[in-house]
């Protein structure tokens, strides 16, 4: 039997915590319909916020076959997210590159960001090694709270637990 961490394991304070969770919920027009998976990752990432970290979430939404589908942003989140965490939460247009790069370097202790669609990006089903990468150095620690997605082999799930400690 293997042995895992937990937050009480980890020490977050001023660390850029990259947590994986699951914002897949049901939208109509361009609304929540079901807050369930948001209320249910809200306290881990305020937990993290609240320890000092730096919190990056990341999530998938929909099925957009590695390309940019407006309506499966997860930019919709950002408001219904926030007000479940009650604190502000940032954007960033992306997962990875320049405006991730740079939404992550903005944070604050206690800050929060949520980053686009990761399956906006054709290399995180594959789970390709050069996505990883660019993942895994947006943080230093990796949180996996998105349990109804961990079996999948991706680059989120099984390729970053893989590269960084978690």
């Amino acid at each position: 039997m293997s042995s895992f961490k937990t937050l009480d394991d980890i020490a977050p304070a001023g660390k850029r915590v990259l947590i994986r969770v699951d914002l897949n919920v049901p939208m109509e027009d361009g609304k929540v319909t079901d807050m369930t998976r948001i209320e249910r990752v809200a306290p881990t990432i305020a937990e993290l916020a609240d320890k000092g970290a730096k919190v990056v979430v990341l999530s998938h939404f929909g099925r957009p076959g590695g390309k940019v589908v407006p309506e499966m942003s997860l930019k919709a989140l950002v408001e219904p997210l926030a007000a479940t965490l009650k604190r502000p939460v940032a954007f960033a247009e992306n997962c990875i590159g320049p405006l991730a790069q740079q939404a992550v370097a903005a944070l604050r202790t206690g800050d929060i960001v949520l980053l686009e669609n990761l399956r906006f990006h054709k290399e995180e089903e594959k789970n390709e090694t050069g996505f990883i990468d660019q993942l895994a150095a947006l943080g230093d620690i990796y949180v996996n709270d998105a349990f109804s997605c961990a079996h999948r082999a991706h680059a989120s799930t099984e390729g970053i637990a893989n590269r960084m400690p978690a």
